[in-house]
């Protein structure tokens, strides 16, 4: 494993080397999907595995709970949300009727999102299981698999939502009116709302980061052409530091022992963080910094 303050045009991905007194550390959460193992994967900050879980079905999104348990979204028959402790046992679940279900979110009030695709809505749960509300999503996107991945409900109370299939990012009000979008992002993985009321959003295949004003105007971008070592080929999952700083998940299926599996990058575009151990992980869909103060 190679963990780094920054990358050089020398970058190599071989074996781990010795770090620098100062280098940046993170302990990381992964989900590993594509031409491999379907597992949920936690490394310390010396990047050696200490805790994984064998995923029931597809899963590609999960988010780590405060009190240490994991909800996840999964495939499979039944598909649905799950939330397992640390010891790996079930400790809440909601089964969906729909065909598949791949996105979620544990709210602040105890409620969890579900991104039902085939029927394209969100679902809120309350953690007895019952439905309190619905939300019909929109999307071109025919076949379910595609429809919806990252989704997010948002302090005015709208959802963001992207539309993989489609390439599209939409805001919908409770009644599922679309309230804004953003279309044209190939194989988009995710969107998350800023402060500044600007949208940054990982533009899949595209190999770029942007972030788009309300009027839809790119005001910043992160691209294939600004580290090309990293071999950015479908940008997926975001999240954003305390510091500010991006961490992103580059899904390299197809790509398989070439670049970095994830980075972190600044808002001045430098890359102070990445993660590329390609003997432990073929391709990961969404990763997690744990150790955000």
């Amino acid at each position: 494993m190679r963990w780094t303050t920054c990358l050089t045009a020398a970058f190599l991905m071989s074996a781990a080397t010795a770090h620098a007194a100062d280098a940046v550390k993170h302990r990381i959460m992964f989900a590993e999907y594509g031409n491999t193992q379907n597992r949920l994967v936690e490394l310390d900050t010396d990047g050696k595995i200490v805790w994984e879980y064998k995923f029931p079905s597809i899963a590609v999104i999960f988010q780590p709970l405060a009190d240490g348990n994991i909800v996840f979204a999964h495939g499979g028959s039944p598909t649905g949300v799950d939330e397992i402790n640390r010891d790996k046992k079930t400790v809440w679940t909601y089964v969906s009727k729909c065909p598949q279900v791949l996105g979620c979110q544990r709210l602040a009030n105890g409620n969890t999102m579900v991104a039902e695709q085939g029927s394209c809505r969100a679902v809120e749960v309350n953690p007895k299981g019952e439905i309190v509300h619905v939300t019909k999503l929109t999307t071109t996107e025919e076949a379910y698999h595609r429809q919806i991945r990252g989704i997010h409900k948002l302090a005015n109370g709208n959802i963001l939502a992207t539309h993989e299939g489609e390439g599209a990012v939409r805001e919908y009000d409770p009644d599922g009116k679309v309230v804004w979008e953003y279309t044209g992002v190939e194989n988009v993985g995710d969107a998350l709302r800023l402060d500044s009321g600007n949208t940054l959003i990982a533009c899949g295949t595209q190999k770029r980061l942007i972030e788009v004003t309300p009027a839809g105007k790119t005001v910043w971008e992160f691209g294939a052409k600004d580290a090309p070592e990293l071999n950015l080929t479908w940008v997926g999952s975001l999240q954003i530091l305390k510091n500010g700083h991006y961490v992103v998940g580059n899904f390299i299926r197809g790509q398989e022992g070439k670049g970095a599996h994830a980075f972190e990058v600044t808002h001045d575009k430098k890359v102070v963080w990445t993660f590329a151990d390609h003997a432990m992980v073929k391709s990961l869909a969404t990763i997690r910094v744990l150790d955000d103060r």
